[in-house]
């Protein structure tokens, strides 16, 4: 019995209360730089708990920003805009890895740590690169 307990681990997980409020943060923020974005809002797994669009935010946007936050747990809460400056060198990672299903290699995405864990991630679309990482970077701050 003692080896089936230590194949198992818990994952702390956003409630949609605190995918709420990192939502509500995101909109904030966005209204704060003058644009309108699209805000995902995943679990651990990638699984998308909340999302908004603001209005006059770009429809295509809504899945950019779906895949940023799949993006950062898909890789254990590596940010999106981390990814471009670790491939920019590697020609056949850049030349492949960016076919992969989902996966997004500029900022926007960001890990929502708790109690250094993963508990989610946010993905913010519909700015600049770096407005859309100034945006996803206070909607994970929002939750501590």
């Amino acid at each position: 019995q003692e080896s089936i307990v230590n194949a198992i681990r818990s994952v702390p997980t956003l409630t949609y209360a605190a995918a709420a409020q990192v939502v509500d943060a995101a909109i904030a923020a966005a209204e704060a730089e003058g644009v309108p974005v699209n805000v995902a809002v995943a679990d651990p797994g990638g699984n998308l708990i909340a999302f908004a669009r603001m209005d006059g935010a770009a429809l295509m946007s809504g899945r950019i920003a779906q895949d940023k936050a799949y993006t950062v747990s898909a890789f254990n809460g590596l940010p999106t805009h981390r990814w471009y400056p670790m491939i920019a060198d590697e020609p056949a990672l850049l030349t492949g890895i960016v076919h992969t299903d989902r996966l997004v290699v500029f900022g926007g995405g960001m890990p929502i740590m708790v109690d250094g864990a993963l508990a989610g991630a946010v993905g913010v679309s519909g700015g600049t690169a770096e407005q859309d990482v100034r945006i996803s970077t206070a909607a994970a701050a929002s939750v501590a």
